[in-house]
């Protein structure tokens, strides 16, 4: 331990000292600490043991761009000889003693039996939150239950609210695990709101008890009456008021000496519009010498793209952006510009950086401050709060430990938002970790082919999402148990010396229920004769209102009959000289014209003298004639051939001569009302119980009718499948098979492929994707009959897994595959809308990914390995072929 922290030049704190301890006596160890709190610290000195110990570490990060930062860091500590990186991008050193990769390559290790885990004693699992990713999640779950029991796990995650829950699943899947919490942030972070041009503190302290600063409440306040007021006076429509503008916002936080900032902004238009409005501003942060740095590392960094490419992504200007110390970031943008932002930031040459939310996910970009636009963003359906546990991860990136002292979150103020609710926004830690596991037809085969049908079974009851899900049946079944120890009690209650009193109450229920329906249909025929008098109402007929004789007397002005068919409303004019609108269910029988009544062809039903006359001319005409009583609802015995032979049955039951049968019945009357309650629970709690099981046996079930399983054994297909990692594994497989791609060439099979991994950032669009006509349609085609057939089989077996194939991406992945250029394959974009360099690396890249498992899977004989590695080499150029490692 000593010679471990002599490598840092800071004490360590002491979680990180427990957690290390912990390793060190043999425990696994969950960390869970806030952002910058310096968690990883327990994961070096896991990659310290194993070294010294003379075994491997693996160390697994969620996003490529995180493992290629961890590697750098590991290399300039322990040498390019010590550590390797797999990401899928990059294959360096990978049978080192260290080696950093992403979960999903060490998830297919698992899965392969790959020789390279011989020697493991240690994993890393950094930013282990992911596994509530519902996309990738399962992941983590998988790499947690199959690592080998000797290998100690290290998990490191954001701060949790139920980390002694996760703590505890730990426990049971992988033996002793050691839990830390840790909720101190090393550099202390304060809270403030910008309204105008004025910064204000979120929180006052009052003997040493914070509360919301009533200045910032008061000043809010103003502003929300001053918008309003001003279409009050008639000075115009009121108009929203707006926070400050970016620039505003930049110069406010130099001059307070509080950058670097990160500003998050839910749009990655919003982010490079921020970067031209700071720019068109002439906001300059650097110096010269800063100038002179920043141009000689981008030019470096970016030598190996070609000239054409840098034209087409818009180079210098971007450069002239950096020099001025401003930067967006955003999944947009080509990687390699990322990277450079990352590492221009983290020197603390760029100043300002405009970030989507994907900044917070596990890249380290300390800043001294964070400011917040807005606290609601798009999730893709709909504008979402922002929650607690997200606040938390965007302002986790204020405050460099050893650099600043204490880092600033701003929000900006705009109109509507109250102080109160983002006070308690900041002041909420509630951020719960939810399994996302799910098992997957790959996940399937490969459980089978290695530990047999009821092994894989028993390996996936062992899953985080089981554990939750049994945690939740715990209180369901407490109270299921006190339900059948009360049922019981009933029961005795409820028998009878004389016979069975159930068969008894089973008959009495019977009646009870039948003279109840019986009674729904009287009523419900009450209603359509009274809704028919209605429709049958003429103008100046006079009817009698519920309520009362002769005050109950009203005069139909106009019958209201509605076209669509709820029933008229008539407006009626009533003895009171009061104009009312009447509704069908005012009226539980029919009703029938008393007299008739003509109306002044111009009456006004508004005017109280008119009224007047006309109740005067009724009440005349009707001098002292007797009306008769109102007419009531009358129920009827309804003579019914089954209700006279449950009465029958029933008069004729032993039972019925029981002094105590109605005290019995009272007691069977809650029995059979606690028995429904009881069946509800029972249920659910089935339906909660072994749901990862059932799922499992599903798809194998869908396995086994296409053959992709038999039994126990894994069939020749099977195993292709168990070599295919992609969401539609499945569809892809079922593709392989069938030879859909066998006559296609490179660029068409790209173009077919590019199907089964893109998914359009717009939901539902409307637009029919353009793709390369002939064998590329046809093959296209095919795919979604195929889809169709499979989502068909999967609804017969209770699933539904698998999404359509997406066909925005094939015209883009066909011609870059066929040599063109990047500007025209960027500008024909994706549903004629310009598609953004980094989104186009992402999704190439990932194609050429599954490409490679296509080689790894196509059967013998097949023309699919060499067609997808000519498809892999031709795409590799330009953009798509720089490697992200630095």
């Amino acid at each position: 331990m000593r010679s471990f922290r002599g490598l840092y030049d800071f004490e360590l704190d002491d979680f990180q000292l427990d957690a290390c301890r912990a390793l060190e006596a043999g425990d696994g160890v969950l960390v869970a600490a806030p952002t910058g709190s310096g968690k990883t610290v327990v994961g070096e000195f896991a990659v310290h043991l194993a070294l010294e110990q003379g075994q491997k570490c693996f160390y697994t990060t969620p996003i490529k761009a995180l493992s290629n930062q961890k590697y750098n860091d590991l290399v300039k500590r322990y040498g390019t000889a010590k550590v390797g990186l797999l990401t899928g991008d990059n294959s360096v050193n990978g049978e080192a003693p260290i080696v950093v990769m992403t979960t999903e390559v060490l998830r297919n290790m698992l899965y392969a039996g790959s020789a390279t885990l011989a020697g493991l004693g240690f994993v890393v699992m950094d930013e282990v939150h992911y596994l509530a990713d519902r996309f990738r999640g399962a992941v983590w779950e998988e790499v947690i239950i199959h690592l080998p029991e000797s290998v100690r796990l290290v998990a490191l995650s954001a701060t949790v609210s139920n980390a002694e829950e996760f703590g505890e699943w730990l426990g049971e899947v992988r033996g002793d695990t050691t839990v830390i919490v840790d909720e101190h942030r090393p550099v202390p972070l304060w809270q403030h709101m910008m309204v105008g041009h004025r910064l204000y503190d979120m929180f006052v302290n009052d003997d040493l008890t914070p509360r919301v600063n009533p200045t910032l409440m008061r000043v809010t306040r103003d502003a929300e009456r001053l918008t309003a007021g001003r279409g009050r006076r008639g000075y115009g429509r009121p108009q929203r008021s707006r926070p400050p503008d970016r620039v505003q916002v930049i110069e406010r936080l130099d001059g307070e000496g509080l950058l670097p900032a990160i500003t998050f902004i839910f749009s990655r238009a919003g982010c490079d519009a921020a970067v031209q409005q700071c720019l068109y501003a002439g906001i300059r942060l650097t110096t010269d010498r800063e100038r002179h740095e920043i141009r000689q590392l981008v030019d470096e960094r970016t030598a190996h793209l070609p000239d054409e490419d840098l034209a087409v992504l818009g180079y210098l200007e971007w450069r002239d952006c950096l020099e001025r110390g401003l930067a967006s970031h955003h999944a947009g943008m080509l990687p390699a510009f990322k990277e450079v932002v990352e590492e221009l930031f983290t020197r603390g040459l760029v100043k300002a950086v405009f970030a989507t939310e994907t900044l917070a996910l596990g890249i380290n970009m300390p800043a001294r401050s964070v400011v917040i636009e807005k606290l609601d963003k798009w999730n893709g359906e709909t504008h979402a709060d922002l929650t607690p546990g997200e606040y938390t991860q965007l302002t986790g990136r204020a405050g460099r430990r050893g650099i600043d002292v204490e880092g600033h979150a701003v929000v900006l103020w705009q109109q509507g938002m109250d102080p109160l609710s983002v006070a308690g926004l900041a002041g909420t830690r509630t951020y719960p970790l939810r399994s996302s596991f799910q098992p997957s037809y790959n996940m399937a085969v490969n459980l089978v082919g290695q530990f047999g049908r009821e092994r894989a079974r028993t390996l996936l009851e062992e899953s985080f999402a089981q554990f939750q899900a049994d945690r939740a049946v715990v209180g369901l079944a407490k109270q299921l148990r006190k339900h059948e120890e009360a049922l019981e009690g009933y029961q005795e209650a409820m028998t009878c010396h004389l016979g069975d009193f159930p068969e008894y109450a089973a008959l009495r229920r019977r009646l009870s229920d039948r003279e109840a329906e019986l009674a729904r249909q009287r009523g419900a025929a009450r209603r359509a004769a009274a809704v028919r008098s209605l429709e049958a109402l003429q103008p100046g007929d006079v009817i009698r209102v519920p309520g009362g004789r002769r005050a109950g007397l009203a005069i139909v002005l106009d019958p209201g009959r509605n076209p669509r068919g709820q029933g008229p409303s008539p407006l009626v004019l009533t003895i009171g000289k009061q104009v009312k609108k009447l509704d069908p269910a005012d009226f539980p029988v029919p009703v029938e014209p008393l007299e008739k009544l003509r109306i002044p062809k111009n009456f006004n039903g508004r005017s109280p003298k008119e009224r007047a006359n006309l109740v005067s001319t009724l009440l005349a005409k009707l001098g002292d004639r007797d009306l008769g009583k109102p007419a009531r609802a009358r129920d009827h015995t309804v003579e019914d051939d089954e209700v006279n032979e449950l009465r029958r049955l029933i008069r004729q039951h032993p039972c019925h001569g029981c002094d105590e049968r109605e005290d019995h019945a009272r007691w069977a009357e809650r029995y059979y009302k606690l028995l429904r309650e009881t069946e509800g629970l029972r249920r659910r709690v089935e339906g909660r119980s072994h749901v990862i099981s059932r799922t499992f046996d599903r798809i194998c079930s869908v396995l086994e009718q296409l053959g992709y399983l038999e039994g126990e054994a894994v069939t020749d297909e099977g195993r292709r499948l168990g070599r295919i990692y992609t969401e539609l594994d499945l569809l892809t497989a079922e593709s392989l098979r069938k030879g859909l791609w066998e006559e296609l060439d490179p660029a068409e099979l790209a173009a077919c492929v590019s199907a089964l991994v893109f998914e359009s950032r717009a939901a539902d669009d409307a637009r029919r994707p353009k793709v390369p006509a002939g064998r590329t349609q046809e093959a296209l085609t095919s795919m979604i009959r195929l889809w169709g057939e499979l989502e068909g089989i999967e609804s017969d077996h209770g699933l539904s897994t698998i999404r359509e194939p997406d066909l925005a991406f094939a015209w883009a992945a066909f011609r870059w595959t066929k040599g063109h250029t990047l500007d025209a394959v960027l500008r024909d974009g994706v549903n004629g809308n310009e598609l953004a360099a980094g989104d186009f690396v992402r999704w190439v890249k990932q194609l050429m990914d599954l490409l490679g498992q296509l080689g790894n899977a196509a059967p013998p004989g097949s023309k699919i390995k060499q067609t997808a590695g000519k498809a892999v080499d031709a795409m590799r150029r330009g953009v798509v072929a720089y490697s992200s490692l630095t």
